[in-house]
């Protein structure tokens, strides 16, 4: 007999459920401790305390560097995010034959609902009763608003030469695009990196004299911002909530070890962008 759905509310915690229904109670509650007490180590991490923040947020970063950060961070992650995120829904079908049949469909949902945001949908009907959203609104070529106020040209950002651990940072994640956990993984923790400098580079682009009240820096950072529309850190529980059910104890070490290196590379990434900065204040010093 076929199922009969009339219920389609709270989705995030219906994907949730059937993720945790789809293996044992002692495997999910064992990986959750893990990934607690990996995010907590995370949390630690001096990429959380990263005086780049701090500057960003004072609007210490004059116009020019700025403009470059940006288009190191694109390089970096904005380019690939969302390779990243689609990359680690296809490979859900690693969880299969593992686990029963279907079960990729939770985590896939999951994802898409982070996908979603990022792509310019809204939750949202439009006056068609059909799904509300613009592709001009994905995070993306929000981004690319960014550096239209920055007045770089297209053959600019073309021919833009990232620096070395610009590229290392993309590289490091590109790498894992073919390992379901790994991926996954990876993108939680960009998460975390967003949900850190984005309102500093929020701060910072305001500083300089741009409109900051809508656009891509209104849609990041976090739910409970009064002033932006902006949910990663949902996204990030959900990434890990997506590992809670598809880990395995020999799992544990790579993932802490991947994720570890992944914030040093972040923090040498900022220690990059500040660096001009930095030179700066010791000569005046001097």
């Amino acid at each position: 007999m076929p199922k009969i759905f009339e219920n389609f509310d709270n989705p995030r915690q219906k994907a949730i459920d059937g993720m945790r229904n789809s293996v044992s109670a002692e495997v999910w509650n064992k990986n959750l401790d893990f990934l607690n007490n990996l995010r907590a180590e995370i949390s630690k991490h001096p990429v959380s305390k990263h005086p780049a923040i701090q500057l960003l947020n004072d609007g210490l970063i004059d116009k020019e560097t700025l403009k470059h950060i940006h288009l190191e961070y694109r390089h970096a992650i904005v380019q690939v995010f969302t390779d990243a995120l689609l990359m680690a829904q296809f490979q859900t079908k690693q969880l299969e034959p593992r686990l029963f049949a279907g079960s990729k469909m939770y985590p896939r949902f999951l994802l898409n609902l982070n996908i979603l945001d990022e792509f310019g949908f809204r939750p949202a009907l439009d006056k068609n009763q059909y799904y509300s959203g613009n592709p001009e609104y994905a995070h993306y070529p929000l981004f690319e608003d960014v550096l239209d106020d920055f007045e770089l040209t297209q053959s600019e950002r073309n021919n833009y030469q990232p620096s070395i651990i610009a590229q290392k940072v993309r590289t490091f994640l590109e790498n894992t695009f073919d390992h379901y956990q790994a991926v996954t993984a990876l993108l939680a923790v960009a998460e975390e990196e967003v949900i850190l400098f984005s309102p500093a580079l929020r701060q910072a682009t305001k500083a300089v004299g741009f409109n900051v009240d809508s656009g891509y820096y209104y849609v990041h950072g976090v739910s409970h911002d009064a002033s932006a529309e902006a949910a990663d850190d949902d996204h990030e529980d959900d990434l890990w909530f997506v590992l809670a059910q598809a880990c395995v104890e020999s799992d544990y070490d790579l993932i802490h070890d991947l994720c570890l290196e992944y914030c040093d590379l972040w923090q040498r990434f900022w220690d990059e962008q500040i660096s001009s900065y930095q030179y700066e204040a010791n000569r005046k010093l001097a």
